[in-house]
This record gives structure tokens, sequence and C-alpha cells, in this order.
């Protein structure tokens, strides 16, 4: 997390401004590839300096742990060209971030490299649209305009590029939220990073789930609120609509102890649970 708001880092005491913390960012995940993949690595850059650095142990993942990075501007970009493995974005109408895709894997096949994408929405599903849409208003109903000001006057102190792309979606404004059919930004009127949510029913979000998928996106990173309900309904009204690969479940596995059923290990489950079957 290379950082986006100035006054919470000099809490920290970090000092550097956008453009230099991504150039730390940069030496700083140089290093940790190299040593993730087995190397003593020796460096010496303006912000980042080692010696005989090494792991004592290796990572059970090889030949290193995929490394995930998101940023919207173009020192962010430039590192994540270089870099890394999958390159997030968050939730931004299907043009936006086509716009961005195009432009990290540009930059990436200018190095020789190929890049993955992810992105980072809140789902807000029901057994119909408009139930789904009755929820998205409910879940700001109490917000009032006041806290809306003083969240959105916090966001305009960050320097983050993405924050400033989230926050321009909606403007602070409630009657203009829908900012692309079924993307909702009203999360973001009060919640920094991801503040957009695809509303609708099953086969609606899943219809546009499938849009980003057509973009070049490969994993998507949802959410909802409260978190366990949302989840509840994710499995049972979204997941039917597309094609997942659904891990086993282990389940326990009964043996016989002087004559008593006990349960003493687990083995993988042959069949998928209700609701996270393939389409």
């Amino acid at each position: 997390m290379t950082g986006g708001d100035p006054e919470e880092l000099a809490g920290d005491g970090v000092f550097l401004d956008h453009r230099e913390r991504y150039a730390e960012s940069a030496e700083f995940t140089r290093v940790w590839r190299r040593v993730l993949e087995g190397e003593t690595v020796d460096y010496e850059g303006k912000h980042v300096k080692v010696r005989g650095a090494r792991l004592m142990f290796k990572p059970v993942q090889q030949p290193r742990p995929p490394l995930w990075f998101g940023g919207s501007s173009e020192p962010a970009q430039e590192l994540a060209a270089e870099q890394v493995d999958v390159y997030l974005t968050w939730g931004e109408p299907p043009a936006q971030v086509k716009e961005k895709i195009d432009q990290v894997r540009a930059k990436a096949a200018a190095q020789g490299r190929t890049v993955r994408f992810g992105i980072r929405l809140h789902v807000i599903v029901r057994e119909t649209n408009e139930e789904a849409w009755q929820a998205a208003d409910k879940l700001i109903a109490n917000v009032d305009d006041a806290t809306i000001a003083k969240a959105q006057a916090a966001f305009q102190r960050a320097d983050s590029v993405g924050q400033r792309r989230m926050a321009a979606l909606h403007g602070g404004r409630r009657d203009k939220l829908e900012i692309s059919p079924n993307l909702w930004a009203g999360v973001g009127l009060v919640r920094s990073g991801a503040g957009t949510a695809l509303v609708g029913d099953g086969p609606t979000v899943a219809a546009r789930i499938k849009e980003y998928e057509a973009l070049g996106i490969e994993t998507f990173i949802l959410s909802g609120y409260p978190h366990l309900e949302e989840a509840y309904r994710v499995g049972e009204l979204l997941f039917p609509h597309l094609d997942l690969q659904v891990p086993l479940v282990p389940q326990p596995r009964v043996v016989q102890a002087h004559g008593e059923a006990v349960a003493n290990d687990f083995t993988p489950e042959k069949k998928s649970r209700p609701g996270l079957r393939r389409a």
C-alpha cells in the first residue's frame, strides 16, 4: 500500500510526496521479488539499501507469492508494468476500466511482460432488481448531507489519483449515483477507497460481471454490508449464474472406535455446496 493521505502518512513518519512514495515502493518490490525467489540481494537505491538480504525460509508458493498491486496514477501503472503479477482497479464504469487495462497492458508489453487484472467491487444482490435498489437506498438512508460533506472534504486532501477518480463518479451528490448500468456509487459518498457496488438480481449482476470479464478482468474481489448476510445472498442468488470452479469442501470422515461413531479427520466432499454449483 503506497498510501494516499498525506496527513495520515505524516503520522506514520512518512513525508515523501506522491511520486517519491511510488519510487520507494518500486525499489522495495524489486528487492522483495528477488529475495522471495531465493536470491541473496545487494541493492542500493535512493530509498532502499540492503546488503546480503536473504530469506531464511522458502515460501510455499514457488517461485514466490504473486504480487498484487493497485494504483491509477502514471507512477503506479509504471510500477505495475515492471513488477506486478495482478493489477487491481476499483469498480469504475467499464469504459474507464478498459482504459486502465489498455494502459497497463501496453506499458507491460513494452517491457516484455504480461499482467493479469482484477477488480474490487461491492455487491447488492436480491431476488429482484427492485428489491436490490431498495436495499441500496436503505444502506445510505440514515447518512445526512453533513456527514457526506465531511467525508468528501477528508477525501479531497488525499493525493491518491484512484480516490479522486472515485469521488468524481458521483461528485458528492445523491441524485446521480447510478454511474453506469447497475453500477452504484452510493458507498463512496462516505467510504474511501472502493466506493461502488453492482446492484440487481442474480442474472443482472452476473451479466455485469461478465462485461468486466470480457475486458480482461480475471479476479473479482467482492464484498457487501453486512458481510455475512450478503455473503449468503451472493452464494444463493449470484453464484448459480456464474461459471465457477468451486473448491472441494472438506467433510468429516466418521470411523468406528469401540463401537461408537467418531469424526476424526476430514476428507474432500465430492459435491459442491448448494448455491455454489456451476451454471
